[in-house]
């Protein structure tokens, strides 16, 4: 080697820079027999074992060299590359959040399918039942033998204007759930007697409970009972947590239907059943709308699923909330918790 100490370091210096590294270095240059002709002022004994070597002689050459080349910043390499790696983890977890959003779409495409799915088969069940009465009863009024009998015609004339009566039913509890959906519900509220309302309810459900060879008990011993509600909305989801209670009964049904005042200043309705109860899973969606708690056949229990969720709004339209509680083959309990009239 017939550089002198400065010129080599003003070649590796020339280099780094071409490379844009500025970090300090230390060199030494080794014969064949790692014996060293050149070194660094600096430069240690123990920096061979971490230094960057490099042939600077021809293999065959009659003295091979090596440089060796000692950087006190061990991270260079990856400071130098910073910025890409940097780059690179960024666009990884955009791929994989990417990934992870596709798959939950995924699913909850397919759960939407399948309660769109359920929804026909309820609503195709729901509406081919009346149908079919009103079809019987049409081809029995033209009947030889019926057509001249008053009373006859007065039974299935009777029986057709019911089953357009519940179809109608159906069709407004699909369209009313479109108009919550919309917010497009208004509420006519007047200052009414929660008891009362209730008592009216559930004295409309006693043939439903007797034909159950159930029994319901009011205990309303909430001292005050004046809420501010829009009558019917408020009928309705009473009436609806009592229609559910006895669809998803078992043998020997009995309802509770307690009021009492909540620590929250709120009156509390709680209607209690010992039915079928529900799991963890169903408690958790059992507000959505069209969701239906599985009992075994799709169309044991009628419905499409929309009882709940219309609870669930009216409620909070009016200010309060609800609640549920359930064990499986246990019964459930719905809590409604709504606002006392201002005056009261």
């Amino acid at each position: 080697m017939d550089f002198s100490e400065d010129e080599i370091k003003g070649i590796i210096d020339s280099s780094l820079r071409k490379n844009d590294l500025k970090e300090k270095y230390e060199f030494a240059i080794t014969n064949i027999f790692n014996q060293p002709i050149t070194v660094s002022q600096n430069f240690q004994n123990e920096y061979f074992n971490t230094a960057i070597k490099d042939l600077i002689t021809p293999v065959n050459a009659l003295q091979v060299e090596t440089l060796h080349l000692y950087i006190e910043d061990k991270n260079y390499i990856i400071k130098k590359m910073g910025g890409l790696i940097a780059a690179s983890i960024f666009f990884t977890c955009i791929i994989i959040s990417a990934f992870a959003l596709t798959i939950r779409t995924m699913f909850k495409q397919k759960n939407l399918s399948e309660i769109k799915s359920d929804f026909i088969n309820n609503m195709t069940h729901e509406l081919k039942t009346p149908l079919a009465t009103i079809s019987l009863a049409i081809d029995a009024l033209v009947n030889e033998k019926v057509i001249h009998d008053v009373e006859k015609i007065r039974y299935y004339s009777g029986m057709i204007k019911d089953e357009n009566k519940r179809m109608n039913k159906q069709v407004e509890k699909i369209l009313q759930a479109a108009r919550i959906e919309r917010q497009e519900i208004k509420l006519n509220l007047v200052e009414l007697n929660a008891h009362d309302l209730i008592t009216k309810v559930t004295d409309n459900l006693q043939l439903q409970i007797q034909e159950k060879n159930g029994t319901i008990s009011l205990n309303l011993n909430a001292d005050k009972s004046l809420i501010e509600a829009d009558e019917v909305h408020f009928s309705n989801i009473i009436f609806n947590l009592l229609d559910n209670a006895i669809k998803y009964s078992k043998g020997n049904l009995h309802i509770d239907v307690e009021t009492s005042i909540a620590h929250n200043d709120m009156l509390a309705i709680k209607i209690m059943d010992n039915g079928i109860g529900m799991s963890k899973e169903t408690q958790q969606r059992v507000f959505e709308k069209f969701y239906r708690a599985h009992t075994g056949n799709i169309h044991n229990v009628k419905g499409f699923g929309l009882g709940l969720s219309y609870v669930k709004a009216i409620t909070e339209a009016h200010g309060g909330k609800v609640k549920v509680e359930s064990a499986l083959g246990k019964g459930s309990t719905f809590t409604l918790f709504l606002p006392f009239h201002p005056e009261d």
